[in-house]
């Protein structure tokens, strides 16, 4: 397990810091950790189980894209957020006849923009998991301008990705960290904007997904990974994450879950179900 140091030189050097971990847990007298987060976390968490610490792992992330759960908590909390912006955005985008741009967090899985988008009436939703042809969304806007309904409202994540061309990337990746993604809400904007001669106007939500008073089932969601982490840990458990599987919640090995990211598949009802009620995906 590996984190970026800084040396006396200035330089950056990746450096595995584990032993001093266990050796900290064993001064302190702690018998177990509880890695509460999503793939990064819980990739370390998985390191410091295989060197010997007991380690159960509770999935949080506001993206859902942990595999082997129903769902993380959070999840359920920012899609309800973005749905009702979406909610709102409907009737300044129709009363100024207009193209509303809500670009939502999600940097290599859709769920956020597919579900806030389905719950929220988006005419077009753009996920990381299709590459998309803004000229298909613009066909999608002209459209309904042709029958008479003079606005649409387009759902990005903030990964989504050109069939033709590249993600948004703001900085790129340094030791230890992750690409800081951004603006192609911005440049969806200005194509769709250049192709329907519309007036075309972005939201960013971003951080404001990743606050706020969460849902009653993200606290109920929350209470149960938490209760059942203690409860393996009383049972003997370690190297495990908790996971919702309806009616209940069961443990799944972290080495299953670990550095394994779950994207929206292709062929998923929730997907499908935005196709079959005429929901562009820009493919």
């Amino acid at each position: 397990m590996h984190f970026p140091v800084q040396m006396p030189d200035g330089t950056i050097r990746d450096v595995d810091r584990s032993d001093e971990i266990l050796q900290f847990f064993a001064m302190k007298q702690l018998d177990a950790l509880v890695s509460i987060g999503g793939d990064g976390s819980l990739t370390i968490a998985n390191a410091l189980h295989q060197k010997g610490l007991r380690v159960i792992g509770v999935p949080k992330t506001i993206d859902n894209d942990l595999d082997k759960t129903f769902t993380t908590f959070g999840f359920d909390t920012a899609v309800g957020f973005a749905t009702e912006c979406l909610d709102r955005l409907h009737s300044t985008a129709e009363s100024h006849q207009r193209v509303m741009v809500v670009e939502v967090m999600g940097r290599y899985a859709g769920w956020i923009a597919l579900h806030a988008g389905i719950a929220g009436s988006a005419h077009a939703i753009l996920i990381p998991e299709i590459p998309f042809d803004l000229d298909t969304v613009a066909a999608k806007i002209r459209s309904r301008d042709n029958e008479g309904r003079m606005y649409s409202l387009v759902v990005v994540s903030e990964g989504a990705e050109p069939a033709h061309g590249e993600r948004a990337i703001l900085e790129t990746a340094e030791i230890g960290h992750a690409e800081r993604l951004g603006g192609i809400g911005d440049h969806v904007a200005n194509v769709l904007k250049d192709k329907t001669g519309k007036d075309v106007r972005v939201v960013v939500l971003g951080h404001l997904l990743r606050g706020g008073s969460p849902t009653a089932f993200d606290r109920l969601a929350a209470m149960r990974f938490g209760t059942a982490a203690v409860r393996g840990l009383e049972e003997g458990r370690s190297g495990v994450m908790v996971a919702l599987a309806f009616p209940n919640v069961n443990y799944v090995a972290l080495a299953e879950v670990a550095g394994r990211m779950k994207g929206v598949p292709l062929d998923c009802d929730t997907l499908r179900t935005g196709r079959d009620i005429g929901i562009c995906f820009g493919d």
